[in-house]
């Protein structure tokens, strides 16, 4: 298995889709791909929601890179936003900041 990064992925993409005419292209795949997962996990199917959950990360990937940037320093600087937020759990394991 090759290790894999938003490099990698994104170049395998364009590879093999071509280059991205319209982001919201992507944005719209990825919601598809949250449905098929949101199917998967009402299943409770292990392996299905492991490849639709990569599937979302994959189009993220893709997304942020048309953008230039890099999705696990986005996730990183929006982590220091939330550790400084006050969140009001809503007893589903989620929650809204106030």
């Amino acid at each position: 298995m090759q290790n894999e990064n938003q490099t990698t992925i994104c170049r395998w993409a364009d590879e093999t889709f071509g280059p991205v005419a319209d982001p919201v292209a992507l944005v719209d795949r990825a919601m598809m791909e949250m449905q098929e997962l949101r199917e998967a996990v009402e299943a409770r199917d292990l392996s299905e929601i492991g490849k639709e959950s990569a599937d979302v990360m994959i189009l993220l990937y893709r997304l942020v890179e048309q953008f230039g940037l890099d999705l696990l320093d986005q996730t990183g600087a929006k982590m220091a936003i939330n550790r400084n937020r006050t969140w009001r759990a809503k007893g589903d394991g989620t929650g809204s900041h106030i």
